[in-house]
Order: structure tokens, then C-alpha cells, then sequence
């Protein structure tokens, strides 16, 4: 017999070559490509004929195009991250680590849409039936009436979607998924992402809406073509500490709605319940202030929340570290040179430590300000005072710059008790602003200001 010829696939972007590189010849990635079997070549109208479609040529300005209509999941958080709910003939991914919490969230929310009038189906191909009815009964969704479908062949499932016409089908996972037209083994390159364009057409065909499950690597991102991402039209990562009772879920990726929004959820005994209130899982609950901790506000998506940062500096040995724990380490290396060189206060000697409690990771420089207050009052000993908060971008020059959406993160402060805070000038709110009532706003425009300012209210 004649042995099966070979090729390479890049995971990255699904570009193949006959033989083994260290870098993809496409996109340039470093060890991405993986052995496969080479697909025979089968006729055009047979593997992609469901693919294709006859479109003619239309101005912009002709096209009827109307809002597109959403279905509330029943749950505000994962409304929140999808833009208002889900979106006929919509497809998400959502990837997370195993055992986050995936399947439990899409079950529950599956159950919620069953229960508010919409046709759904569950197709699994990691558990039986059995199993996913004994994890219903565990989340008190007794006598849901949700349709399950244990099945991974890709042909089998497009049939099924035809003739049960669901409004919303949960594919978990696309991993487990494969077609016969396709000889590699379910999970390479080649049958992730045919099934997964396949499924696409179906549901922008039907209007049914679409959600896949997908795996994740070692280093957190979604496993797979990375073309994966851009076939689908909102990409949700799950997101937290396995030995922590709450996860995030942030939408990466949302061709409905805004990206970079989060929905924060607790794990409980009955599944996964929405925080209305995530500023309180990362505000620490100290009885008095204590020395290298302040308070920002950080925005979300369009959603302001207070974070609590810690700093600890210790005298350090000969090579002094700089550790960062969801906050940029070269960030943290940059603020500390400004705040020697504009502020002179050195660090050069010691050990420098900075977290972002409640496990949230941070990536707008409006927290420079506050980091580097955080390690002044590590530095010194001296805490912060109560209630007290501060955000802004600090530059290179030494200037204090402003933090998009000021007015917003103040407002968020003042409802939430902060007495405190010290802001950018141009996002000092106008006299006679009453939404800030209570809250004490110091303006300063440099880092030697802002400690300044600190110091006195610490003395």
C-alpha cells in the first residue's frame, strides 16, 4: 500500500508545507506546525458546496439593514459581555480552562432561554446525555426541558439542526467535532476549522445562533487555527483561579457590541450566579489602612470598577527584583526609573512587588499613578489615607496625563464612599459638579505633585 502522504499544518494560521520547519513560512510563527495526513482531493461541489452562495453587487446605501435583535440569556452578566444577549444567526466561541465553568454557565443559560420561550439544543461531544442530565439535576434545573444531542460526527449535527430548527445550539466543544469528508483525527487543524466554517454558514444560513466551546493551550489562548477567531463573530474568554469561587468572562472579540467588557461570576453549589458588584471582590476589607496599598479605578468595557493595588518593597540583594502580578512587569521597571529621576525617590536596592488583588489583570496605564503611590507608601511605612483613591497615566517626562472617561471613575468612587482622590488636571471635574459630593478631589499635573500632595495628607 502506498504510504499517506504528509504535510504540516501552522496552528496559528493554518498555512501548510510539505516538510518540517522551526518557523511557519506564512505568518513566521516559532513551532506551530504539527504533522498531519494530506487530504485527498476530493471534488469542490462535494466539501464546500454548502459553503457557497450566489450574492449580487449592492450599494451601501441600498441595503434595508435594520438593529439586529437580541435575546436576553437570562443572565445580566453574560448579557453585559455579549453586547445585550444573543444575536440571530450570531456565532461565539468561548474558551476557558478545564473545569472553569464553561459547560455549567451555557447549560444554565441554555435552561433560561428554554424557559423563556426559545427552542435549544445542546450538543455534546465530551459527555453522554446521562452525564449532562446528572449535572442539570446538581444545578436545580429540575425537569428542564433543553434538548441534548451526544454526537460528534459534523454531518450528523448539521441534519439536526435542519430538522429540530433551534433558535440556540451550544456545540461543546469544537474540538470533539469532526467530518467524514476529512480523513485527519477530530481536534487537528484541518477538522477544527472546517467544522467550525461549516457551522458558521449553518447558522448564518438558518439565523439559528451558534455558540462553540473551544480548548485552550499551556499559555491560555484559544487551541487551534488562529483563523478559528476570525470566522466566528464574538470571541469570550473564561477567565480565573480554578481554587478561587469567581470567574471572569471577557469578550475579546464582539462584531455586536463592545470588546474588553467583562461579566463577573461566583461559583456556587447551584452553578454560576452574576456579581452585580465586582468592586467589592477586589477591594481588600482592611480594618485600618496599611502601607503600600491603593485604590484605582479602572475601567472595563464601559464598566467603571475599583481595584485595590499592593505594593511591597523590601531591601533587596545585589540584583534587586521586580515582580508584577497582573500588571505589566517592563511597565512597573519604566515607573520606577521615573519615580527615581522626577521624584527621587530610589529604588535601586530593594526587592519590588506589585498585585492586583482579586486576580483581575490590569492593562490601561491609568494605574500608574496609583502603583507608584502604592510603593512610596510601602517605601516609607506609611499607609495611605482612608478612602482614598487615585488613577492616571504617568509619562516618561514625569507628567501626569489624563485617564479616558475621568467623570465616570470619579462618579463610581463617590458612590461607593471614597473621600479621597487624586486625579489628572484635566479630568478635575468643573466647580460646582454635584456628583462628586463627599469626595475630595486634589488635580496635579506631575508624579512630584501627586506625592507631594500624598505626603501632606499622610503627615
Amino acid at each position: 500500500m502506498a504510504k499517506d502522504k504528509t504535510v504540516y499544518t501552522c496552528n496559528e494560521c493554518g498555512g501548510t508545507t510539505p516538510k518540517w520547519l522551526g518557523k511557519c513560512p506564512h505568518c513566521n510563527a516559532w513551532n506551530t506546525l504539527i504533522e498531519s495526513v494530506a487530504e485527498s482531493a476530493l471534488p469542490a461541489k462535494n466539501r464546500f458546496a454548502s459553503l457557497a452562495k450566489t450574492a449580487e453587487v449592492a450599494t451601501l446605501g441600498d441595503i434595508d439593514a435594520v438593529d439586529m435583535a437580541r435575546t436576553p440569556t437570562g443572565h445580566e452578566e453574560l448579557d453585559r459581555v455579549l453586547g445585550g444577549g444573543m444575536v440571530e444567526g450570531g456565532v461565539v466561541l468561548i474558551g476557558g480552562d478545564p473545569g472553569i465553568g464553561k459547560s455549567t454557565l451555557l447549560l444554565q443559560a441554555l435552561d433560561s432561554l428554554q424557559r423563556g420561550g426559545q427552542n435549544t439544543l445542546y450538543v455534546t461531544g465530551e459527555e453522554s446525555g446521562a452525564q449532562v442530565a446528572l449535572r442539570s439535576r446538581r444545578l436545580g434545573l429540575g425537569h428542564s426541558q433543553v434538548k441534548v444531542l451526544a454526537e460528534t460526527q459534523l454531518e450528523r449535527i448539521l441534519a439536526t439542526l435542519e430538522a429540530t430548527q433551534p433558535d440556540i445550539a451550544v456545540i461543546d466543544s469544537i474540538q470533539t467535532v469532526y467530518s467524514e469528508q476529512l480523513t485527519s483525527a477530530p481536534g487537528s487543524v484541518a477538522q477544527v476549522r472546517e467544522c467550525a466554517a461549516h457551522l458558521t454558514r449553518a447558522a448564518k444560513a438558518s439565523g439559528v445562533g451558534i455558540v462553540l466551546v473551544g480548548h485552550v493551550t499551556k499559555e491560555g489562548a484559544l487551541a487551534g487555527p488562529r483563523v478559528l477567531e476570525h470566522m466566528v463573530d464574538t470571541v469570550l474568554y473564561f477567565e480565573g483561579d480554578t481554587h478561587s469561587s469567581f470567574r471572569l468572562v471577557r469578550a475579546i472579540k464582539n462584531r455586536f457590541g463592545a470588546v474588553n467588557e467583562i461579566g463577573v461570576f461566583a461559583m456556587t453549589e447551584k452553578g454560576l450566579k452574576g456579581v452585580s458588584n465586582p468592586s467589592a471582590i477586589f477591594l481588600s476589607q482592611h480594618s485600618e489602612p496599611v502601607p503600600g496599598s491603593c485604590v484605582m479605578v479602572t475601567l472595563e468595557g464601559t464598566r467603571p470598577m475599583l481595584v485595590e493595588l499592593q505594593a511591597l518593597v523590601d531591601s533587596g540583594g545585589p540584583s534587586p527584583r521586580r515582580l508584577s502580578v497582573g500588571l505589566d512587569r517592563d511597565r512597573l521597571a519604566m515607573l520606577l526609573a521615573v519615580l527615581h529621576r522626577h521624584a527621587g525617590v530610589a529604588c535601586m536596592d530593594q526587592d519590588v512587588f506589585v498585585n492586583a488583588v482579586g486576580g483581575v489583570r490590569i492593562g490601561e496605564p491609568a494605574a500608574d499613578l496609583a502603583v507608584l503611590l502604592a510603593i512610596t507608601s510601602s517605601l516609607r511605612g506609611k499607609p495611605l489615607p482612608k478612602g482614598f483613591i487615585a488613577f492616571g497615566e504617568v509619562g516618561l517626562a514625569g507628567e501626569v496625563r489624563p485617564a479616558p472617561r475621568g467623570q465616570e471613575r470619579l462618579r463610581e468612587a463617590a458612590k461607593l464612599g471614597f473621600s479621597v482622590a487624586v486625579v489628572p488636571r484635566a479630568n478635575a471635574p468643573k466647580r460646582g459638579a454635584k456628583d462628586f459630593e463627599g469626595l475630595t478631589i486634589h488635580a496635579v499635573e506631575r508624579i512630584e505633585q501627586a506625592i507631594d500632595v500624598t505626603r501632606s495628607l499622610q503627615a
